[in-house]
């Protein structure tokens, strides 16, 4: 049982064997990284990947960024928002790609985590928007890992659920000796990703855990306890859990916040499904 672990993560470890980010998100690191680099050189990058830029601009005018008006090229995307959210905007498109390819419930409910995260952020008045919805919308990318790259073993723990009352969560320390949590973690290593975004990911079911991103896995843990409870997407299995203590202590939510979360998850998940269609419609 051990070694399957230890061939995930040693498959994981091996780049040309991962689901790859478009070059395009190399380039456009590099520029980023370079301070003589120029807007209209980063605006060309993105430019020259028409899917990509397409994705960029739903993005921004999505309720999963929720900038008031509508903007309508990458350039002006680039001066309103600056380099750095353009960035996490081509890596969330380029992720939200790879994930509505493989499994639209789950691309669904990684949508809705990432905006009722941003959203809940945004009232606990979180400074980084930003990297708390990236953090919710790559929180299941094991999910897609287990999916793409290890195909008997995920149908083994789909047909398992099924049989049996377990949370997915159960079945993948069974059949694994790991979760999806732990192997989404490993992914966003391999991709360079920075760690306010892989300590989410790898405690998003075991906030107590996290340490410097305590904060944003609380946030990513609550989101997604929100939005299976509320049945929007399918994260893998039909199972809600309770919100961990931790998390609730950690964010120290009043009645009267948590009373406007849950009135606002409707009208923002609403939202989130339009988007959906929209993006599934082409």
């Amino acid at each position: 049982m051990g070694n399957k672990r230890e061939e995930i993560h040693r498959a994981i470890s091996n780049v040309s064997n991962l689901p790859t980010l478009p070059g395009v998100i190399s380039k456009l690191n590099s520029l980023v990284e370079n301070d003589r680099s120029s807007i209209d050189q980063m605006s060309h990058v993105i430019s020259s990947d028409q899917t990509l830029s397409a994705r960029v601009l739903k993005l921004v005018n999505s309720p999963f960024y929720g900038f008031p008006g509508r903007v309508s090229t990458v350039s002006h995307a680039l001066i309103l928002l600056g380099v750095n959210v353009v960035k996490g905007l081509t890596l969330s498109a380029s992720i939200f790609e790879l994930m509505e390819k493989q499994a639209v419930g789950l691309w669904e409910h990684s949508l809705g985590t990432a905006v009722i995260a941003r959203f809940i952020a945004k009232e606990l008045g979180h400074p980084d928007l930003d990297s708390v919805s990236t953090a919710a919308l790559l929180h299941d990318i094991g999910r897609v890992v287990l999916k793409v790259m290890f195909v008997e073993d995920y149908q083994k723990i789909q047909t398992l659920i099924s049989a049996r009352d377990a949370t997915m969560l159960e079945v993948e320390q069974e059949v694994l000796n790991t979760d999806h949590a732990e192997i989404g973690s490993w992914l966003a290593r391999a991709w360079n990703l920075p760690e306010k975004l892989i300590e989410p990911i790898a405690f998003h079911h075991s906030v107590e855990r996290a340490k410097e991103q305590k904060t944003v896995a609380s946030i990513v843990h609550l989101s997604d306890v929100l939005v299976k409870g509320y049945g929007f997407g399918f994260s893998g299995d039909e199972f809600v859990s309770s919100i961990q203590q931790a998390a609730w202590e950690h964010l120290s939510l009043t009645d009267e916040k948590v009373e406007k979360i849950v009135s606002a998850l409707e009208m923002e998940l609403m939202d989130a499904r339009s988007f959906s269609f929209e993006v599934q419609a082409g």
